[in-house]
């Protein structure tokens, strides 16, 4: 049950406006036709990923995970496709002054059961120490595999931070596909349900209407301190640390 509003030109400060469901649902309609379309541009520049050429390189080059040196083709599982994170790393930082965007990604990745379904396994790539590493994984939980690829060179190793894609043939390994910056979203789920509300993301790039609440800078609410408010502040550290 809906209540048509007294006077629907009455706007609450800082929300959307007050209609009546049956305009409300004309509007929406509208915006549907944009979200299909680019639903349909996406599936487009998904098929063009599929076509993209690949770039072969030595699979037996060596990163180190929990059992010690292992060939990077053992991160596959035996399946024929695998996709990474490339976690950035600061050396010596406590486990609080990690990447927050390499924490936001990881944590919405904690579980790979899906991907495995479906022939692709997964696993997250750092620079770190190995020691380093371990123990900021156990401290944070995490449950899908990690290894260090410190002094791998590119496309194992090389620039963190990204998303990236291959593939294998046999004892043959590839280079399908690789996305950074915006292009992690698409792990991130909680930004997908963010942008489907009234306030976003709270960030200052977004396009808001007037009076809705003021953004800040990409990432500041993936800290918080720990009583969650969001800060940069020193007793701040990536959200999913503040109660570990």
């Amino acid at each position: 049950m809906t209540t048509a509003p007294d006077d629907p030109t009455a706007a609450l400060p800082g929300r959307p406006p007050v209609v009546d469901l049956a305009t409300w649902q004309s509007l929406r309609d509208e915006l549907l036709v944009r979200e299909k379309a680019h639903t349909r541009e996406g599936d487009a520049l998904a098929a063009a990923r599929r076509r993209l050429p690949m770039v072969e390189f030595d699979g037996t080059v060596e990163v180190v995970g929990p059992d010690g040196p292992v060939p990077f083709l053992d991160l596959f599982e035996g399946r024929d496709e695998l996709v990474v994170y490339q976690h950035m790393w600061y050396d010596g930082a406590p486990h609080q002054g990690q990447c927050e965007g390499c924490t936001t990604t990881a944590w919405h990745l904690k579980d790979a059961v899906y991907l495995n379904a479906r022939g692709v396994s997964f696993a997250i790539l750092t620079t770190g120490r190995w020691d380093e590493v371990a123990a900021y994984v156990e401290f944070m939980g995490y449950t899908q595999p990690w290894y260090s690829v410190r002094d791998v060179d590119a496309p194992v190793g090389g620039d963190m931070g990204y998303l990236t894609c291959f593939l294998r043939d046999g004892d043959r390994v590839f280079l399908t596909y690789s996305t950074t910056g915006r292009g992690n979203e698409r792990v991130n789920g909680s930004l997908g349900l963010l942008d489907m509300t009234p306030y976003g993301r709270g960030e200052a790039w977004e396009d808001n209407p007037e009076g809705r609440p003021e953004g800040r800078e990409p990432c500041w609410s993936w800290r918080s301190d720990a009583d969650g408010n969001a800060t940069w502040g020193p007793t701040s550290r990536p959200v999913p640390q503040v109660n570990a």
